[in-house]
């Protein structure tokens, strides 16, 4: 009897330890419409009278203080077959790439990834996610060498989409999420950008080392000391 009391006890405070730590999160999407909304007026305000690097630090703060450390959602997406492929399908740290094929890459941008996606294959998902046909997405998915999954989600017949409503129309792109093996999104970053007129292999070089901090910065450390991301985002203003 208090062998079967004892289990009941244990199994009884797991559950609810794991309810606890299951209202403690916040998720991606409920942060956003917390906060989206005084975010997208302030930098449409800070572009129109061209205030571009208050802009910046806007999207900044908005990551910083109120997204880094929430919850990414179970979104769906396709592959190149059109078989369906959620977000919780992988199981290491994801490196999230969303771009549009009207989206013009630094020279040395895909190249970057390429050779990054290659040195870290056995430690980081890679998916580069278009916002494009699926024919579109196959054509540009040459690009990119065999460690990189590409998906993509079709905004001509998914209008009212989740995934879409949340992940384009909210950030723009392209938007590179840093997203931990349980999901929690470590950080959120913008593509390099830089002059046209720059060489190849210094577009190459600037991209290496911005792709390969954010790896090294916020999935690699965090994933292997299993590192808690502090935010204070829970309450909207």
């Amino acid at each position: 009897m208090k062998r079967f009391l004892l289990l009941f006890f244990i199994i009884f405070g797991l559950n609810i330890q794991a309810q606890t730590e299951k209202s403690d999160k916040l998720f991606f999407s409920d942060a956003l419409v917390m906060h989206l909304p005084k975010y997208n007026k302030e930098a449409k305000a800070a572009y129109r009278h061209r205030e571009f690097e208050k802009a910046e630090n806007l999207f900044d703060t908005l990551v910083k203080t109120k997204l880094k450390g929430t919850y990414l959602d179970n979104f769906k997406f396709l592959n190149l077959r059109g078989k369906e492929v959620a977000l919780y399908d992988f199981k290491k740290p994801v490196y999230l790439l969303t771009y549009a094929s009207w989206c013009i890459p630094g020279k040395g941008e895909i190249p970057a990834l390429n050779e990054l996606a290659e040195k870290y294959q056995d430690r980081i998902d890679f998916v580069m996610l278009f916002w494009d046909k699926r024919e579109t997405a196959k054509e540009l998915s040459k690009q990119f060498n065999s460690h990189i999954k590409v998906l993509y989600v079709d905004e001509n017949t998914n209008k009212h989409s989740y995934v879409v409503e949340n992940m384009k129309h909210s950030l723009g792109l392209p938007t590179c999420y840093l997203i931990a093996g349980n999901k929690q999104i470590m950080n959120i970053k913008r593509s390099v950008f830089h002059p046209y007129n720059i060489s190849k292999e210094e577009s190459f070089q600037l991209n290496y080392e911005a792709i390969n901090s954010a790896i090294t910065d916020n999935l690699i450390g965090n994933s292997q000391n299993n590192i808690p991301v502090q935010f204070n985002g829970i309450s909207p203003e």
